[in-house]
């Protein structure tokens, strides 16, 4: 299946985890980034059970902290 992750067309096998994803995309710090699948946020919690489909659109994010 293809899906796009940060912009960029990639090819996995189905049944591929956003956690299992994270993993192959060696995202750094991985307790700290959110995720949206489609535009849509996904719970860490639901990282393990949400399946991505065929032309699914992912993005890692991270929100930063600042100020003084």
């Amino acid at each position: 299946m293809i899906i796009t992750v940060a912009g960029e067309k990639k090819e996995f096998e189905d049944g591929l985890s956003v956690s299992k994803l994270i993993e192959i995309e060696q995202v750094e710090t991985p307790q700290y980034v959110t995720v949206s699948v489609n535009e849509e946020f996904i719970d860490q919690e639901d990282f393990e059970t949400y399946i991505l489909m065929d032309n699914d659109e992912v993005e890692f994010l991270y929100f930063m902290g600042g100020g003084r």
